[in-house]
């Protein structure tokens, strides 16, 4: 197991890399001038060749790309255009709300989509089958932003009942949470029940009901761990887009983390934000996918990594 880990670190290496490339050169070849941005809009051509040979943007491509790929290795991303503050302090004071609401938002999803996903398997083709699909296809079905504005046209503007924009308190948590896990809740749903399904018609759970054992011992001490396997790896990937794809949700409900930080910078063109986020983005994927593979070992004893 330990020869497996450290084999999956050095593979960081050359696949950061392959990402580094890839997000500079996508940043750098997009229309506008960063350095006009930066120098303001009635800024004079002097200035903006002034700002531009501050922000390093008059070397060639080449040079810049080495350049930021040395600051980069020593934990160095630069200074935003925007606010003239490093890129490390910048994400660093975004990143832990981003973290919070995307655990919280986790947290619903699987609570949630287990015991959806199992009662469906359990009392398959009945009512709370048909119930659990349903809610499962519209949330699956139902945009994240537009789920955002009804909850909050509901439950803030009409009823009044929680807080309409911000992280001060935990109140403010439960909006933003619900709206960002609820597909991952209906997708989970749907997953487990399929894993489940396949997981009740195999033969060692047959022997189990002939033993004469209730259906909850059935179910929670033969099923379950069998059954997470594979939902184990879609929680992973699940969280790895939840911690990343929540921007939408970030500008609707006006949260200061990681995702509203990423639309301000593409509006400003501020590249450095941009490379910074989505190669914390990359390493975030990444190392979720290594701790998916060594939890299978802790669910299911019998798999080896050789």
């Amino acid at each position: 197991m330990f020869s497996y880990v450290i084999k999956r670190l050095l593979g960081l290496i050359p696949t950061l890399l392959l990402v580094a490339v890839l997000v500079f050169l996508f940043v750098h070849l997009l229309p506008g001038d960063p350095a006009r941005l930066a120098a303001g809009p009635e800024a004079d051509e002097k200035t903006v060749a002034l700002v531009r040979a501050d922000l390093g943007l008059d070397k060639p491509l080449p040079e810049q790309f080495v350049n930021f790929f040395i600051n980069a290795a020593h934990g160095d991303f630069g200074r935003s255009i925007r606010s003239k503050r490093p890129v490390s302090e910048e994400i660093a004071a975004r990143f832990w709300p981003t973290l919070c609401l995307t655990i919280v938002a986790m947290i619903w999803a699987v609570l949630f989509g287990l015991i959806i996903g199992i009662s469906s398997a359990v009392w398959r083709n009945k009512w709370p089958d048909r119930l659990g699909m349903t809610l499962a296809v519209s949330g699956i079905s139902f945009p994240a932003f537009s789920l955002g504005i009804l909850l909050m046209q509901v439950f803030s503007v009409e009823l009044g009942w929680l807080p309409t924009v911000g992280d001060e308190t935990w109140r403010h948590y439960i909006l933003p949470s619900l709206t960002l896990g609820a597909a991952v809740a209906a997708v989970m749903a749907r997953f487990t029940r399929s894993s489940f399904i396949e997981i009740l018609q195999e033969d060692f759970v047959r022997t189990a009901r002939a033993k004469g054992l209730t259906e909850t011992v059935v179910v929670i001490k033969h099923c379950l761990r069998n059954a997470l396997i594979p939902v184990v790896t879609m929680m992973g990937l699940q969280f790895g887009f939840l911690l990343g794809g929540s921007i939408l949700v970030e500008v609707v409900f006006n949260w200061p983390g990681m995702g509203r930080l990423l639309v301000d910078a593409v509006e400003m063109r501020d590249y450095p934000i941009i490379q910074a986020e989505i190669l914390l983005f990359s390493l975030e994927f990444i190392f979720i996918n290594l701790v998916v593979d060594v939890l299978y070992a802790v669910i299911n004893p019998s798999i080896r990594f050789k």
